[in-house]
């Protein structure tokens, strides 16, 4: 019988050497219900990552399974060379949803995919390779989205073809804005971006490409309007925006659907992945009509929209609507960041509390109280991360420095859950300070 210990050592042995896993000591999980999940030696763990926000609505969630099988049963696999019904029934649902006119929809199977389509269709749109992202961004591993990714742990290459500019973002903890109040900072944010199109772009830019709310950094979160006040100076230029709601999406955020709406704009793209599936591989971008046919060479995608996905992605998409998963996302998120304030405000290492939704993050610092710069403190965001595990929580860690605890239960998760995840995030930070 496999134990953690053993497929540790063979994972070691074969993987790619740069990949590792989340803890020190490493679990295999071997089966999951609901929010919880069971390793392959029988201990029992509340999961509230989902493997990166992946497993959004419970893992064995009875309508995803049920429609994986009844597919399974049936075709597993046709391309978009084929007329596929789930396909085609998929896009519809989410092009409605998008808010964005004259929607078409061009399915990948990855986030990164999803965000590279749309970097080429920016770039091909409006025939230049200049483009703006986010400082403190990640957008993918693949060769054009390292591009445009800004934390300098997550980045494999430089070498690209794409011109990339680093707009101030919206994470304020050590940026030098972090005293300024809401309108301030936006003003000083798109103040920075004017600067930095006058200086550093020809004009003629392509495309701001922007997480609302940033996963891997460490839940970063703009003031509202944040985004549309850098539309505003963008419209000037003829630049594209592009939403990228590989997190935000599907209602995570509790008030609004698509992370982009917390800011009075609609995107000319957005693009998808992670939880639309629930576990299954599934993202994609859509765009405006005219911007998609654009592009006028022979394409097609092998794997994106396959209609066992497409299955998957139906009956997600639909629970998350039918069971008003938002509202309760918007109401547990709540009762999470209740219960935690007082812990952290007992806690002399967790420098910030923030989130909004079930996207909540602490970020933890080695500063005494009372000190101006609070620094990054990953060893000890490491060691809080084994011992939520110890207390049968899993969590996920981020941020541009690795000290950033991230937290993100199943949209469909209940109060007492909730409670739990509570109580076992005091019981690890007391063992610690022990």
């Amino acid at each position: 019988m496999s134990t953690n210990t053993s497929l540790h050592h063979r994972y070691k042995a074969i993987m790619a050497p740069y990949l590792n896993p989340l803890y020190t000591s490493p679990i295999s999980i071997d089966r999951g219900e609901g929010s919880f999940v069971w390793d392959v030696e029988g201990n029992q763990y509340l999961d509230f990552f989902g493997g990166v926000l992946t497993t959004m609505i419970g893992h064995n969630n009875p309508a995803v399974t049920e429609a994986i099988q009844s597919q399974a049963s049936k075709v597993l696999h046709t391309s978009t060379l084929y007329l596929s019904e789930p396909m085609i029934e998929l896009a519809e649902e989410i092009g409605a949803a998008s808010g964005i006119p004259d929607a078409r929809v061009f399915f990948t199977t990855s986030g990164s995919e999803a965000n590279d389509t749309a970097l080429m269709l920016a770039t091909s749109y409006r025939n230049s390779n200049e483009i703006l992202a986010m400082r403190h961004s990640y957008h993918g591993r693949t060769f054009a989205t390292q591009a445009i990714t800004s934390q300098s742990t997550w980045l494999s290459s430089r070498i690209s073809g794409l011109s990339v500019n680093y707009v101030q973002g919206p994470y304020r903890l050590r940026s030098p804005f972090q005293n300024m109040q809401d309108e301030e900072f936006t003003n000083a944010c798109v103040t920075d971006l004017q600067q930095i199109l006058d200086t550093a772009t020809t004009g003629n830019v392509a495309c701001l490409i922007f997480e609302p709310i940033q996963g891997v950094g460490g839940f970063a979160i703009p003031p509202d309007g944040f985004y549309g006040e850098m539309s505003k100076v963008l419209s000037n230029y003829g630049a594209l925006l592009i939403s990228d709601e590989v997190q935000t999406g599907w209602g995570r955020t509790g008030d609004h659907f698509w992370g982009y709406q917390a800011h009075g704009i609609i995107p000319d793209m957005l693009t998808f992945a992670k939880g639309v599936g629930n576990g299954i591989t599934l993202a994609g971008v859509v765009a405006r009509a005219e911007i998609m046919e654009n592009v006028t060479a022979l394409n097609f995608s092998t794997f994106g929209g396959n209609p066992l996905s497409a299955a998957a992605g139906l009956a997600t998409f639909r629970e998350v609507k039918d069971q008003n998963m938002q509202r309760n996302a918007s109401e547990m998120g709540k009762r999470l960041k209740d219960g935690l304030h007082a812990i952290v405000n007992d806690t002399s290492w967790i420098g910030d509390l923030r989130g909004r939704g079930l996207m909540v993050a602490l970020e933890i610092v080695g500063t005494e109280p009372g000190e101006e710069i609070a620094e990054p403190f990953p060893e000890r965001a490491a060691e809080f991360l084994e011992a939520c595990k110890d207390q049968g929580l899993l969590l996920g860690k981020g941020g541009a420095y690795g000290n950033v605890i991230r937290i993100t239960p199943m949209l469909n998760a209940t109060a007492s859950e909730i409670d739990q995840g509570i109580e076992a995030i005091s019981a690890a930070i007391k063992s610690i300070d022990q």
